[in-house]
């Protein structure tokens, strides 16, 4: 089931477009600013279908990721979990589709708020499963300490996890309740804090094994 996933998720964000493609307006929105109003729009072929292209297009890559690593050996090893990853970011791609078609079609939806509280569910989720990701080129935290390491990716990983997971949960709680403006820098902010630190264990963590 979670192989198929995707692709039934590529085929129903196809078929929604389809079913409503009539009624979407032409240029329909396609980018909300910091206080989630409308400031960008797209021809309506780019809004109803651009979505579901970049969702079919993640879903081709998940089975050849694994045989265009040069560690792709790894992936039996957290298959579920790397399955879990690439299902639960199309997921939220997909909910992201459906609030800007809703949207476009004037239902009255809050997309400043809705949009960081789905990335904060996906944040939580994939923090959760950061520590089962073994080493490899394509998915987790990449950088020049925790490729050159074993020990410091698995290391990195379950701090870097658990720093996600509290970002997630901080997005979760903030996104109903503040305006739009605050959560924004909420995402940035938190986003640029936990990929600073992050990189900055993994340095850490590589100098003393190299006794350094």
């Amino acid at each position: 089931m979670r192989k198929w996933y995707p692709l039934l998720l590529a085929a129903l964000a196809f078929l929604i477009s389809i079913a409503v493609y009539s009624r979407l307006p032409d240029p329909m929105p396609t980018h909300w600013n910091m206080q989630g109003q409308v400031d960008d729009y797209s021809a309506r072929p780019v809004g109803a279908f651009l979505m579901p292209v970049i969702i079919l297009a993640m879903t081709a890559l998940i089975p050849l990721l694994p045989k265009i690593d040069p560690r792709g050996g790894n992936y039996v090893k957290f298959e579920a979990s790397y399955l879990a990853i690439m299902n639960a970011t199309i997921t939220v791609m997909f909910l992201i589709h459906l609030f800007a078609i809703a949207s476009a079609l004037g239902v009255n939806i809050s997309v400043g708020r809705v949009v960081p509280a789905a990335v904060g569910l996906l944040f939580v989720v994939i923090g959760n499963l950061l520590p089962r990701v073994r080493p490899n080129w394509m998915v987790g935290i990449r950088n020049p300490w925790t490729l050159s390491s074993d020990r410091v990716w698995e290391r990195a990983h379950r701090v870097g996890g658990y720093m996600m997971m509290a970002l997630g949960v901080l997005l979760l709680l903030t996104a109903p309740f503040v305006p739009g403006v605050a959560t924004f820098m909420v995402v940035v902010c938190g986003t640029l804090a936990v990929g600073l630190g992050i990189t900055v264990y993994s340095y850490i963590l590589w100098k003393r094994e190299k006794g350094t």
